[in-house]
């Protein structure tokens, strides 16, 4: 959907901004918070490798509290 570029649960943007770069010095990448979402000097495997961490991280939470867990 063009133009439909809002986000459902804006406060989970900083969440995910935070975890992005969590996950990203965990995997030893040179980037930091602040960077202004400039990642051109990381290789498009090793961003993959950050992208495909979140993934797994929101499907555990999601798995979590569809089990009536706690996050």
């Amino acid at each position: 959907m063009p133009g439909n570029n809002h986000f459902l649960v804006p406060e989970a943007h900083q969440m995910l901004d935070n975890m992005k770069y969590e996950i990203a010095a965990e995997l030893g990448l040179p980037v930091h918070q602040g960077s202004e979402d400039y990642w051109g000097h990381i290789t498009s495997h090793d961003a993959g490798r950050c992208g495909g961490e979140i993934t797994k991280r929101l499907v555990a939470y999601a798995e979590q509290a569809l089990s009536g867990g706690t996050l």
